[in-house]
Parts: C-alpha cells; sequence; structure tokens
C-alpha cells in the first residue's frame, strides 16, 4: 500500500508531467495506489494475501532497478546500508499488514485505519494544543469502526492498525535514506530487499499459482499501479506544494479508497462507516492546515 510521499525527493521531474497542476498528479496518484489495491484483491483466491504481496514486491523492485539504473559512465553512489535495509523492511511489513487487512476488510476500511499511523506522526512533535483534538477526532473514527454497531471483521481493523504503525516507521526510516541516498536508488535497494523478505511466505501462500501468465501478468500491473505511477506522479509534484497542501490532499486516502472499493469491488459503506471515515479525513486535513513550510526542499 505504502507510496513514496512522504520520502524526501530528489530533483527532476518530466516536461509534460510539469505543466499538469500539482494537486491533480497527487489526487492521480491516490487512485493509482487504491486501485492497484482493488485489483489486488481479485488475486487473493488464486494467491493469497502474502502470495499476491511477494508478486507485487517482487515486480515493483524490477521496474524501480530500471529506473534507478546508473547512465552511462557515471559512478554508484549509495548511503548507509542500514536506512535501505530499515526501508526495506518497513515496506515488506506494511504491504503485507496491508494486503491481509483489505482480505477481511473493505478496502476504505482499511486505509481509514492505516492512516492513523502517518497522522499521529504528524501530530506527535506538535505543541499546538488543537492538534490534540484532530488527533482525538481521527481515533474517535477509527473507534466507531470498532464498535459493535458497525459489521467489521475485528480482526481486519487490528491488521489494518498495525499497518498504520509500520508506514509511520516507513516514514521515518524514509526521511532518512532521503537525505543520505540518491532517492531513486535508495528506493530501489529497499524494494528488492523487501522482495526477498516477503518471499518465503508469498511463494507458500501462493504455490503454483505463481506461475500463471495470468496472474504474473496482473501482479505486474498493480506492481506499477500501487508503486511506480504513484512514485513517478508524486515526485514531479511535491516542489510544488508545500506541507499543509500535500497533507491535505493525501488526506483525500480515506474517500479515494472508498469511492474505488465501491466501483470495481462492489464494497458498499455504510452510513457509520462513513461518518468515521469522514472523521479521519477531517482530522487529518485539521493536524496538516497549519505547516506553512515546503513539503521538499526549502
Amino acid at each position: 500500500m505504502a507510496t513514496v510521499a512522504e520520502i524526501e525527493a530528489g530533483p527532476g521531474r518530466g516536461a509534460a508531467l510539469g505543466r499538469v497542476p500539482a494537486p491533480f498528479l497527487l489526487i492521480a496518484a491516490a487512485f493509482s495506489v487504491q486501485g492497484g489495491a482493488a485489483l489486488a484483491t481479485t488475486l487473493f483466491e488464486e494467491a493469497g494475501a502474502l502470495g499476491t504481496v511477494w508478486v507485487r514486491t517482487a515486480f515493483a523492485a524490477v521496474v524501480l532497478a530500471l529506473l534507478a539504473r546508473p547512465r552511462r559512465g557515471s559512478r554508484w553512489i549509495a548511503g548507509p546500508l542500514r536506512y535501505a535495509v530499515g526501508l526495506g523492511i518497513a515496506l515488506a511489513c506494511v504491504n503485507s499488514l496491508f494486503y491481509l487487512a483489505i482480505d477481511r476488510v473493505p478496502l476504505g476500511v482499511a486505509v481509514t485505519v492505516e492512516f492513523l499511523g502517518p497522522l499521529a506522526l504528524a501530530v506527535a512533535g506538535s505543541r499546538r494544543r488543537l492538534d490534540f483534538v484532530w488527533i482525538v477526532l481521527a481515533g474517535a473514527g477509527v473507534a466507531l469502526l470498532g464498535s459493535p454497531t458497525v459489521d467489521v471483521d475485528r480482526l481486519g481493523l487490528l491488521i489494518a492498525l498495525a499497518a498504520g504503525v509500520f508506514w509511520a516507521a516507513y516514514i521515518l526510516i524514509g526521511k532518512r535514506l532521503g537525505a543520505t541516498w540518491p532517492l531513486q536508488r535508495g528506493l530501489a535497494v529497499s524494494m528488492g530487499i523487501a522482495a526477498v523478505l516477503t518471499a518465503p511466505l508469498g511463494l507458500a501462500s501462493g504455490g503454483t499459482a505463481l506461475v500463471s501468465p495470468r496472474l504474473l501478468l496482473l501482479g505486474l500491473v498493480v506492481a506499477i499501479l500501487a508503486s511506480v505511477v504513484p512514485y513517478v506522479l508524486e515526485l514531479a509534484a511535491l516542489r510544488r506544494l508545500r506541507t499543509s497542501a500535500f497533507g491535505i490532499l493525501m488526506s483525500l486516502g480515506p474517500a479515494v479508497a472508498a469511492l474505488c472499493g465501491a466501483i470495481f469491488l462492489s464494497q458498499r459503506l455504510g452510513t457509520l462507516e462513513l461518518v468515521a471515515i469522514a472523521f479521519v479525513m477531517a482530522g487529518s486535513i485539521g493536524a496538516n492546515r497549519g505547516s506553512s513550510q515546503p513539503a521538499i526542499g526549502g
């Protein structure tokens, strides 16, 4: 599920993408991520959640390695290996837990609960009293999802919450990696490590289904939608946005996930579930309004 949006990015974007308004790029990235997640759920019956995670991660590692390969005549530059390994572990955990969650609960619900991780991280260092209100509001939304009046798998909610913890870890480690590695190269190495880490359980889960041409093709599409396309779009947008605008746009994630779940998976959410999603989004938007720093650099 994780994207590279929160990691400090290096310079460079295509001229064509540079002409597209940055908010449109981030919204497109959100739909790409959640559309990829929706497509991934259709592979669970054949390969299982963990088998699908491995196929997606392995293909993403290959594609990102091709994008990050050194140009002819340039030398290999790398940062501390511990950050790449740490980010690889975080990627393996957050993606595995998220796919296990969406195997049990609707996509919009899983993304909403997972969102508590980066939201809590965003307000952790704040001294503004109002930020406490926003995190309480978001927490109330997640608590509402877990109430007896909502028919949602409780284990799925706990798994999604665990995914949120590793999403926060991904952000923290990713910023370290972005400060010490060329970002494309560091992310490619980390994704390769994540592919190795997810291989044992993924291969055991997927079994012989993993040699199916149809499954491999769809796995490649999932990898492109959920990892590569968001990466390209977010890098093209981030240097033109301030943290507040970036955070507010990212706060649309639960709503985009709910919409993709409804369109692609026929996951119709009840009134209480929609209210819970609205609470989490409102908390995230409120928490991000106060920042005036550039999202990247500056």
